[in-house]
Parts: structure tokens; sequence; C-alpha cells
């Protein structure tokens, strides 16, 4: 008894390590592809139509892209929850991402469980001593490659003790897909271990292992995907708890189209089971359904057979189920729309809804941000017109001033929330671009935030002079409005500039600011010449000379973005 514990405690302890090695090889391969293919996911994304095809070929291509459909779809949460993705685009996204997550089991049929240590170990020393950034990331997808083999052959020879085990043989052998009750308890289990490592890509690991040692059929097997495919969902639904309603839909969409999936292949399982295995023996000449591990004196010929079986499996049933639904999928929105309606209350997307997902890929997390930003700018000038309108056109009422002052608050929260989202962003494995972008946005969340704090204290000082029954003279009300309204063009250059991405040049933007100085400077002279002249409230001279050195910071603080976002 002490023997067979012992030696169980053996194979766990080696399964569990190779696990380990095959989960971390696919968070390198992925984060790898990531960072090298960061543009080309950003354009991707941006290219998603309303096309239902176009949407699920981008879907698909993503997550070949990723390596992770868990990824893909926690990424697309995000996106819809920041309204940059319809929810019928999403639909089409999610498809796309269940069929591009079968194209591990089609890795793992590679007969390379033997060249992953040297794979690792190769790329590894390039990843060490590489000096460019592109050929280190490459590096670490390879190398993530090779740990993904390597895990695979680490937890085979993990489980093939257990074929001389006869309570364990006799175990798996009862896990037949011969009847109903058989097909769903295979697809429980399917979905139980997909669940419990949270990682498709893992599960799939876990039974090519188990099913190349012969210790489970094929029809077993082919059950156990379907479950996978269930238990796969439950990453998008923790990512979409306290997302908006579109978000909770898309990720709704997900398990739905899984599961209507699955319902239907399970209904016609001995026909599906039976088509697959016809195309795996026209392949191999060998019939899955029929073939014995001991009858083959190959072992790797019987685990390629199998694997090529499972995968085959896999791919046919999303993308079967794909076919199924791209039909309906103007109707299945409807039904999502119904089963989650909207809320009483307007939902106003916030960046931090964003940061799970997409610190699942920065590359793609690093642009949702980039249109916070923009976002943001279009709030700071949208301030600034309230500030205009409250200050120069006699409407400060109490409910203007605590408008301005809400605008202010929000922009300051927003900064906070950015600055949270990029500093984790920037702590992952990202790409120098990625690095100098989000430097960038962060420069510019703080010039914003801080042209808000100054407009906030333009008012607060008409605010005191209208408390203190004083006003500006409406030649010096002319001559800041006037000002104002050249600063706020400035502003303008830079919101639509950092949005269209055409920002202008250098030199351009430092000769606006230096006309803007200019005014400054003329207008100070002439209130100094004012109090010279004449007598003025001391209090009006404060009001009038510091909203000019408002304006002048505000113009600086322009400056400064401008020159921040033109360099990354």
């Amino acid at each position: 008894m002490i023997e067979i514990v012992t030696q169980a405690v053996v194979i766990l302890l080696k399964v569990i390590g190779g696990l380990g090695v095959f989960m971390l090889g696919m968070k390198f391969l992925s984060e790898g592809i990531q960072t090298v293919a960061g543009p080309s996911l950003r354009r991707l994304i941006s290219r998603v139509t309303d096309n239902r095809f176009l949407a699920t070929g981008t879907g698909t291509l993503f997550t070949l892209l990723v390596q992770s459909s868990s990824i893909a779809t926690v990424v697309m949460v995000g996106l819809v929850n920041a309204g940059l993705m319809q929810l019928h685009q999403a639909v089409g996204f999610i498809m796309g991402a269940n069929i591009g997550t079968t194209i591990t089991g089609w890795i793992l049929m590679f007969k390379v469980g033997e060249f992953g240590l040297p794979v690792l170990g190769a790329a590894a020393l390039v990843y060490v001593f590489a000096k460019r950034d592109r050929v280190r990331f490459i590096a670490m997808a390879v190398m993530g490659l090779g740990m993904v083999f390597f895990g695979l052959q680490l937890m085979k020879d993990g489980v093939a003790p257990l074929k001389q085990m006869e309570g364990i043989n006799a175990m798996l052998a009862t896990l037949n897909a011969d009847s109903y009750f058989g097909i769903l308890f295979c697809v429980a289990l399917g979905c139980l271990l997909t669940f419990l490592v949270q990682s498709s890509s893992a599960a799939l690991a876990i039974l090519v292992a188990v099913a190349s040692e012969g210790l489970i059929s094929f029809p077993a097997a082919a059950a156990f995907i379907l479950g996978e495919n269930i238990g796969t969902t439950i990453t998008v639904i923790i990512a979409s708890i306290g997302a908006t309603t579109n978000a909770k839909r898309a990720a709704l969409a997900h398990v739905l189209f899984n599961v209507i999936g699955v319902t239907w292949v399970v209904i016609s399982f001995p026909i599906a089971v039976r088509l697959v295995a016809w195309g795996v023996q026209s392949v191999y000449g060998v019939d899955p359904l029929t073939m014995n591990f001991e009858a083959f004196a190959d072992k790797t010929e019987y685990a390629k057979i199998i694997t090529g079986g499972i995968a085959s499996m896999h791919t046919s049933f999303n993308i079967c189920n794909t076919a199924l639904f791209l039909a309906f999928v103007p109707q299945f929105a409807r039904l999502l729309m119904w089963l989650i309606p909207d809320t009483a209350t307007t939902e106003v997307p916030h960046l931090r809804y964003l940061s799970a997902g997409s610190m699942e890929s920065p590359a793609i997390g690093i642009e949702q941000s980039r249109r916070e930003m923009v976002v943001m700018a279009e709030r700071t000038a949208k301030l600034m017109e309230h500030v205009h309108s409250a200050c120069y056109d006699d409407q400060l009422t109490p409910e203007n001033f605590t408008q301005i002052n809400t605008d202010e608050q929000t922009l300051d929260n927003i900064e906070q929330e950015i600055v949270a989202f990029l500093t984790r962003t920037l702590q992952s494995t990202v790409s120098a671009e990625v690095v100098a972008e989000g430097q960038a946005q962060l420069r510019l969340a703080h010039e914003l935030e801080s042209i808000g704090d100054h407009l906030a204290n333009i008012a607060k000082d008409f605010e005191r002079l209208q408390r203190q029954d004083l006003s500006l003279s409406s030649e010096q009300q002319g001559e800041l409005r006037d000002l104002h309204a050249q600063i706020f063009a400035y502003l303008e250059q830079l919101v639509s500039g950092y949005s269209n991405k055409s920002l202008p040049s250098a030199d351009e933007a430092k000769d606006a600011s230096r006309r803007i100085v200019d005014s400054i400077k003329e207008l100070r002279a002439k209130q100094m010449q004012r109090v010279v002249d004449t007598n003025l409230n001391a209090a009006l001279t404060l009001a009038y000379t510091g909203t000019l050195t408002h304006y002048r910071r505000i113009r600086g603080h322009i400056l400064n973005a401008m020159q921040a976002v033109a360099n990354a």
C-alpha cells in the first residue's frame, strides 16, 4: 500500500511539474509573440467591422497570434466594455477565437518532445545575451515553444507508469463514451479540469498526455474536449464582473456559443465522432475508434494518431459550430439583449473595468488607454469651454461653478485610473515601443490634469471677485476673453492632433507657444500701466495678473504635452 501511494505521489509530482513547465511555456510563447506583433495586433483589432465574416477572421487570427482563447475573449470583453467594439462584432470575434485556439492541438501533434529541452536551452541563451529587443522577444517565444513541448514530454513520461497500476487502469477504463451517460460524464470531467487549471491549452495538454499512453479511448477524449470548450468560458465570466451591460452580453455570448454547440454535438455524438474518425483514418490508415495501444509497436505513432484525432475533433467542433451560428448573428445579438436588458441608468465605460482584460495583452491595452487619453483631452477642452462661458459670458452661477469643480475632479479621477493602469502595464513584458507610448501617455495625463487645475483656479478667482461684489472692466474682460480663445485654439491643436495622430511639428508648436507668451507679456505690461495711471482695486489687479499666470502655465502644459506625445 505504501509503495502504491509513493508511486502515485511521484506520478502526481511529475505531472504537476510538466504542467507547470507547459503553462509557463504558453505564457512565454504568448508574451513573446504579442510583444513582437504588437503593432499588428492593434491594426488587426481596429479592422473589426460589421461584417461577421471579417470579425470571425479577426478573432481567429488574433487568437493564433496571442496563443490563448482566454486572452482573446478577455480582451474582447474589455473592448466591448470600453465601447470600442459593438456587440454583434464581438459575437463574430468570439467565434473566431474559438477556432483560433484549436491550433494548440495541432502543435502538440509534432514529434518534438525530445527536442523541447534543446530548443528551450538554445532560445534561452539567445534571450539572455541578445541586445536587440526584437531578437530577445522572438527568442522568448521560441523558448516558450520549447517549454511547451518539454512540459508535454514530462507529463507523458509522468503518466506512463499508470499503465502498470491495475486499480488506476481499471478506473480509467470506465471512462467510456459509449452511452449518453458516459459522454456527459467525460464532458463534465473536461469542463472541471479546464475550470481548475484555468487554461484550455493546459487541459488539452493533460488530455493528450493521458491519451497518448493509451489510458483513455478516442471517443472519451473527444467528449473530454467538448467539456474543455465549456470550462474555458469561466475566464471571460470572471472578466465581465462589474463591467457594462454590453460587456456582460459579450461574455454570455461566449458561454452560450459553447454550451449550445456542445449540446448539439453531444446529441449527435456517435455520428460526429464517426465522421472525425473517418477523416483520421483517411490520413493515417488507422481507425482511432478501434486502434489498440498494446498492438502498436511504435508507441509514438499511436500518440501521433490519437493526438491528430483530438485536434481534428476540437477543430471540427468549433468550425461547424461557427458555421451554424454565423447565419444567425443578428438574431443571436438580439437574444443577448433580451436576456440582459439595458439598465435604467446610463453607463459610462471606465478604464478600471478594462484593466484585467487589457493586462492580458499589453499591445491592445496600450491602445485602449490611448483612446481613454483622447477622452480625457476632450474633457479638458470641454472644461475650458465651461470656464469661458462662466467667467466671460456672465454665467458664473453657483451651479456652473460647482460643475466646473466636478469636471476638474473627474479629470483627477481619470488621471489616477490611467496612471494605475499604465504602471501595471509597463511592469509586464512589453516592447520598447509600448514603453515609449506608455510613458508619453503618463506625461500627457499629468499635463491635462494640471491644465484642469489651472482652469478651476481661474473660475475660483472670478467667483471670489463675485462674492466681493467686484468685477473686471469690460476692457479687461475682453483682453482675457481673447487670450482664452487663443489658448483654447492651441489646446484644440493638441486634442485633435493626438486623436488623429497628426500633431503639429515641433517648430509650429513652439511658435504658437511663443505667440501666446508674447500676448501675455503685453497684457501684463498693459495692466501695470493701468496701475500707474489709475487707482485700481488691489483685488482686481491680483485677479487679473493671477489669471494671466494661470494661462501662461496652461500654455506650458499644452506645449509639454505636445512634445511628449510627438516623441512617443
